[in-house]
């Protein structure tokens, strides 16, 4: 295990990044986890970001209690307002490092975590750390998406060189971009002998999805952190974001734009 490893968060909490993940939910983020729950099951949820997931696992387990952190202290407000708004009473939050979870051992029934491993140092000693926290015979949960399986229509060129310069700002900030096909072998490494792996797609092809996804990243490849980095670190031109964000718009508007996204999912029994 090397303490020494560092990671940055590659694509920050520009409003264009929080409209992303303010629009998932348990059914299309979780549902390799939902048949697990049951009212009355504690559940730490690790890398809540602006809360619309748990929320959700929120109201399948009540009146048990969700712990929902995040690293990023100002994510977490906007994770209180969706608890407020759908007036859930057993959510409390918190700021904390996965790889150091301040929770005795053997807290929590089930301990889940969403889009969080590729970003992190070491996903390995994460999921030891949410091994740490769940109870004997609770369940470790991850969702991880895997860039290099992303496959589009049509294909444009400037969509290669975004893929291309993603997965360069994401590496260069020590995370793992193609995490999804990972989470088996992380799991076993981290000592899980009981894991079921699965995979499941999200898909954007209708109008609407393709308006939404598309309009999401022009403005997220010329606005959020992940364009700061490419600029910062030369490893992207203005003029090159801009052929990108125009070739996300000439995807949506498409007729025939079609994506697929691949995660990979992993079912842990502590």
């Amino acid at each position: 295990m090397n303490d020494q490893r560092t990671a940055t968060y590659t694509h920050g909490h520009h409003e264009s990044v929080l409209r992303s993940h303010q629009r998932r939910t348990a059914e299309d983020s979780a549902a390799y986890l939902l048949p697990y729950l049951k009212p009355g099951l504690s559940v730490l949820d690790v890398g809540c970001g602006p809360g619309t997931i748990t929320a959700d696992l929120a109201a399948r387990v009540t009146p048990g209690p969700v712990t929902a952190v995040d690293q990023f202290a100002d994510v977490l407000t906007t994770a209180r307002g969706e608890a407020e708004r759908r007036n859930l009473s057993n959510v409390s939050f918190a700021t904390a490092d996965v790889h150091k979870l301040d929770f005795p051992d053997d807290t929590f029934d089930v301990v889940h975590a969403h889009q969080v491993l590729q970003h992190v140092a070491d996903p390995v000693r994460a999921l030891r750390e949410m091994m740490r926290v769940c109870r004997p015979g609770g369940v470790v949960a991850a969702r991880d998406g895997d860039y290099a399986g992303f496959i589009w229509y049509p294909r444009l060129p400037a969509l290669d060189l975004w893929l291309d310069l993603y997965d360069r700002a994401a590496r260069a900030n020590g995370g793992e971009p193609d995490a999804g096909r990972r989470l088996l072998s992380w799991a076993l490494e981290a000592g899980f002998d009981d894991v079921t792996p699965t995979g499941s797609l999200w898909c954007y092809a209708t109008p609407e999805t393709r308006e939404w996804w598309g309009g999401m990243w022009a403005d997220r490849i010329l606005h959020s952190d992940v364009a700061r980095d490419l600029l910062h670190s030369g490893l992207a031109t203005s003029a090159q974001l801009e052929e990108i964000s125009a070739a996300w718009r000439a995807w949506a508007a498409a007729p025939d734009g079609w994506l697929a996204i691949p995660h990979g999912e992993i079912l842990c029994r502590a």
